[in-house]
């Protein structure tokens, strides 16, 4: 794959560890001369762990490149939230980075998350009470609603007062009857904190994809995992935003390029918050210093493999051309379920419906929510075991979270 512009998209619910894989794509030990990280679905809520060179950053909207000074692109397909991304150049600026926001690059057609999107999430997540669909509290499902209906905040609009001011008045007043007005920054500060963010960073048009990818190899970095999928996912645990890679895909062919696609996993299954995880179990003790109980999203899950929901992942994606494998020192990960006894009998593979059949979506939710897993203990090789799994050769793994514990393999060169 070396050849290849790659798209690294997590076979999970997410935190398998895309942004290790990325930095580690994009630092010096790889050598693969990537031009820029493309981020292509997500927004705020993502957050990528990267330890490397004796610095750990949690990088939520910079691409998880930053640290070997690879510029990201903010695709359109993103939801920008420029108070959150402010705080993260800080951040990143008191690790090393020089300038952060001199790397960035933002497509002008990107959706603004605001303080407003955020406090109508929290309202709305508030209410649900003890059926919570899982939320990160970010506002992400909100801008992504509130844009199919309405004419939504983009980030090119920062650098239009009257025209941002009129949308922001127009959002306002769409949420007042759920969220209370001193929640969030009145109007005209905000017109004036994104006016100052536009004059800071470097806003794109659609032609800036085609000008990276002539100057080197493309990574795209998605964000969250495939079974969150606002399509693919498990209703109404789900993400508004298309995790599997259709969308990098397209943008690449819109260039005239094509990309091979990492499926990115653990030795185990994690999940934050609300939904099924068939094999989770509260005995298994990992570990885990970058995942934590969240206000909104809640417990942080463990679980054992499961190769029938890896399985369906990878199918959701449409096939992949490689696997990464983290987490291989992780201790009492040794079995996998190899299919779930359910009331309607062994189930062994989940079927792909129809795309955007969220009647067909919520149907496997509940069988999930019963289902028994059938486990089985795994074999000392288990990279062999994802390959025949998964049907993809492992091209790079970890047994650690560092630059240093990350191992390429032969298939990346063949491949």
């Amino acid at each position: 794959m070396i050849g290849s512009h790659l798209i690294v998209v997590d076979l999970g619910f997410g935190d398998a560890g895309k942004g290790a894989t990325v930095d580690w794509l994009c630092s010096p030990e790889a050598g693969l001369d990537v031009s820029a990280v493309v981020r292509f679905n997500g927004g705020a809520q993502a957050a990528h762990n990267v330890v490397a060179d004796g610095r750990h950053h949690t990088f939520a909207q910079f691409g998880s490149g930053t640290f070997s000074g690879v510029p990201t692109l903010l695709s359109r397909h993103m939801l920008v939230e420029p108070i959150a991304l402010a705080g993260e150049a800080r951040r990143l600026a008191m690790l090393g980075v020089r300038d952060p926001l001199s790397l960035l690059r933002i497509e002008g057609r990107a959706l603004l998350t605001t303080p407003i999107h955020i406090a109508a999430n929290r309202a709305r997540e508030d209410a649900r009470g003890a059926a919570r669909h899982g939320s990160c509290g970010r506002g992400i499902g909100e801008t992504a609603w509130y844009a199919l209906e309405h004419d939504a905040p983009t980030v090119a609009d920062c650098r239009d007062p009257a025209a941002l001011r009129a949308k922001l008045r127009a959002l306002a007043a769409h949420y007042a009857p759920l969220i209370a007005p001193h929640r969030y920054e009145p109007i005209d500060d905000l017109v004036d904190m994104y006016r100052e963010f536009a004059a800071a960073v470097r806003i794109v048009d659609g032609g800036y994809l085609a000008r990276a990818a002539r100057r080197g190899r493309l990574v795209f970095e998605g964000a969250q995992g495939v079974l969150l999928d606002e399509w693919r996912g498990f209703h109404p645990h789900t993400t508004w935003s298309t995790v599997e890679p259709r969308n990098a895909r397209a943008m690449l062919a819109g260039i005239g390029h094509t990309g091979r696609t990492l499926g990115v996993t653990r030795t185990y299954q994690t999940r934050h918050g609300a939904g099924p995880l068939p094999t989770a179990d509260p005995g298994l003790a990992i570990p885990e210093p970058h995942n934590v109980f969240g206000e909104y999203q809640g417990a942080f899950r463990l679980g054992h493999l499961d190769a029938v929901l890896l399985r369906y992942a990878v199918a959701a994606c449409g096939g992949i051309d490689g696997l990464v494998v983290n987490h291989l020192d992780a201790a009492g990960t040794g079995r996998a379920a190899t299919g779930y006894r359910t009331r309607a009998g062994v189930v062994r593979e989940l079927p792909l419906g129809p795309w955007r059949d969220l009647d067909h979506q919520r149907l496997l939710t509940r069988l999930l929510a019963t289902a028994e897993p059938i486990l089985t203990e795994l074999p000392g090789d288990r990279l062999s075991w994802f390959e025949r799994t998964l049907g993809a050769p492992v091209v790079l793994s970890a047994d650690g979270p560092a630059r240093a514990h990350r191992t390429p393999h032969r298939a990346a060169a063949a491949a």
